[in-house]
């Protein structure tokens, strides 16, 4: 649990905020399964990814321009309705995840998947920064054939950054489960929580200071 992460850091500021429990590798059946597309509504698409804490990844694209809301939940695993309790095991398959509704008029899947690469270690496998365990893994979603071209390309394009393999899974998108109320917002809605100041604040700091070309005027 991130409370975890909290109660460390009265003892040090490197220690993670979870233990890295139970991992289990995404299921065949799931990564070769049909993906599933998401209808527009309101003239507004959906796109999913994973990668780390979701309070971090939500708090990015919802600075980003043309994202109307980025929704924190689970994706990726085999069980239904999880919890967070119970994607803090490891168990479920899930990752936390988030459902991003955008503006194609303004932002499209190519430029998420760009925020989305620019706002993490895609080497790091099983997490981000602190954040430990498969729940934590990354993952990015394609709902179609031309997602997953742009996604293939743009891995292509930025693995030859790094002297490492990258960790980022390739997943047909199946479902997403929407998290509890109390995660939603959480970034702004915690802003003294330890957690918030001393991992999210820095990494949408980072990201912030490399793509100031696409955030809202409120986020800069």
């Amino acid at each position: 649990m991130k409370l975890i992460f909290a109660l460390s850091l009265l003892f040090s500021f490197t220690t993670g905020c979870k233990d890295n429990t139970a991992e289990k590798a995404t299921r065949p059946e799931i990564a070769n399964a049909d993906p599933v597309e998401v209808s527009a509504q309101d003239g507004l698409e959906r796109a999913y990814f994973a990668s780390g804490c979701f309070w971090c990844v939500e708090a990015v694209f919802e600075s980003v321009k043309g994202v109307k809301e980025a929704v924190s939940g689970y994706s990726g695993g085999h069980t239904k309705n999880p919890t967070y309790e119970e994607s803090n095991t490891g168990r479920t398959g899930h990752a936390e995840a988030v459902e991003v509704i955008y503006d194609p008029q303004v932002i499209d899947f190519e430029t998420l998947t760009e925020v989305y690469f620019g706002s993490m270690d895609p080497t790091q496998k099983n997490g981000q920064g602190p954040d430990i365990g498969s729940q934590y893994r990354s993952i990015i979603f394609y709902q179609n054939e031309a997602e997953k071209k742009i996604i293939q390309q743009k891995m292509e394009e930025i693995a030859k950054d790094y002297s490492k393999s990258l960790a980022v899974e390739v997943l047909p998108f199946q479902k997403f489960w929407k998290a509890e109320a109390y995660h939603q917002n959480y970034e702004k809605n915690n802003p003294n929580d330890p957690y918030i100041r001393n991992v999210s604040i820095p990494r949408i700091e980072r990201f912030k200071r490399k793509f100031p070309q696409l955030l809202k005027e409120d986020a800069h």
